[in-house]
């Protein structure tokens, strides 16, 4: 999830006076090759990618269930992972420009 997102759920819970633990995330469901595919796309890179199927394949996929956050502050997160990580490659990408050159 991108991080204004996580501040903003921060926040209303912060602000909610609800006391147990509350699930905050994306309830986009991704896989890990989604999400590798989405980085690889953002970045422009040329990447390959290698499978090694004698390996247990772990968990397929990613997603929070948000009904009990939503229902107790109305928040949700409004940045999809492309968008966030559009915005985060490209501040690394900035940062690493700027070490480089500065």
């Amino acid at each position: 999830m991108y991080i204004d997102d996580a501040l903003e759920a921060i926040h209303a819970v912060i602000l909610s006076d609800y006391e147990k633990p509350l699930n905050i995330g994306s309830d986009q469901f991704i896989s890990i090759n989604e999400l590798a595919d989405l980085i690889i796309e953002i970045s422009h890179k040329k990447v390959t990618k290698e499978y090694d199927s004698s390996k247990p394949q772990g968990v397929r996929g990613r997603n929070a269930d948000l009904t009990l956050i939503s229902e107790i502050t109305g928040w949700r997160p409004k940045t999809t992972y492309r968008e966030g990580l559009e915005k985060t490659y490209r501040w690394i990408y900035e940062m690493v420009n700027r070490t480089k050159n500065g």
